[in-house]
């Protein structure tokens, strides 16, 4: 498949087209760059077992890019702390241009190897942290500047491109790559490309959230409680996991300081100090912390 810079001919004269069969050709562009996906399968889970163990002892999750890739990200990113509970003290960005990019272009950025380097510096990157760098062409300077720095200090790195044999794919421990392609409308890596990446993205992360215990039965039990939706919401998940009526749900959550994991345990029977505790004894995993209270003496 051609690279994502290329053009092409099928679609030479789409600005001449009825506007119908243009959305048909580039609704046909989004699920070709889904499909694309399908092949990283195997190496999106082993990316994110691998991330999951490393976060796992305390360490943060960095999301680097430029352009298209580093808003991409950045999307990626913030989403976590109120689907998964995900501490934004455990987040750090790495854009090419700076935060200020994400909303006014700053694409000569992306060229500068030594801000790459010097964002992981200032970032001061370890060995318990997890680099994740997204790029179209796999060759954005920048990024491929960061990846490469983190690596050294340590940092377990995973690279996000879409063009097969890219850079920034060799210098990552794990290399997730979407073949997209050339557009629809040539070079504009915001369509099919960054469709890709947007959905590995959610992917990955939301397998690494699985893998570190932010999930239990299909629900999001680390969501952050911030409005009267998320409250109901809340009080539902916990009445449901542990079949307590609406009314102890409502207490429960009250009684744990609207930790969901927690009120589950409360509303089992736990006091909340002690539903704290054995959470903690299973580092958050609310499976775990459930069935070693039915393992208890009774």
């Amino acid at each position: 498949m051609s690279n994502t810079e290329g053009r092409d001919p099928r679609f030479a004269d789409i600005d001449s087209w009825p506007t119908t069969d243009a959305v048909e050709a580039m609704l046909d562009g989004q699920i070709e760059a889904l499909v694309a996906i399908r092949q990283a399968t195997s190496a999106i889970a082993t990316a994110a077992d691998a991330a999951a163990e490393r976060l796992s002892a305390g360490g943060r999750l960095v999301y680097a890019g430029a352009g298209t890739s580093g808003r991409v990200a950045v999307q990626d990113g913030v989403e976590l702390g109120p689907t998964f509970g995900w501490p934004e003290t455990r987040l750090a960005y790495l854009i090419a241009g700076g935060m200020t990019a994400l909303a006014h272009s700053a694409e000569g950025a992306e060229d500068d190897e030594q801000a790459g380097r010097e964002a992981v510096a200032a970032t001061a990157i370890t060995e318990n942290d997890v680099v994740i760098g997204v790029a179209a062409s796999g060759r954005t300077p920048f990024t491929l500047a960061v990846l490469n720095m983190a690596r050294a200090a340590g940092a377990l790195t995973i690279a996000i491109a879409n063009n097969p044999g890219a850079p920034l794919l060799a210098a990552a421990e794990h290399g997730l790559l979407a073949a997209t392609g050339s557009e629809i409308i040539a070079g504009s890596t915001r369509m099919k490309a960054g469709t890709a990446q947007k959905a590995i993205l959610n992917i990955l992360s939301t397998a690494i959230m699985l893998r570190l215990g932010r999930v239990y039965r299909g629900l999001m039990v680390d969501m952050q409680i911030s409005n009267d939706k998320l409250l109901a919401r809340g009080q539902a998940m916990v009445a449901s996991l542990s079949g307590c009526s609406d009314q102890q749900a409502a207490l429960a959550l009250a009684q744990s300081g609207n930790n969901i994991k927690a009120a589950v345990l409360v509303a089992m029977g736990a006091t909340p100090e002690a539903a704290i505790e054995r959470l903690a004894a299973h580092r958050g995993t609310l499976r775990s912390a459930i069935e070693d209270g039915e393992d208890s003496p009774k």
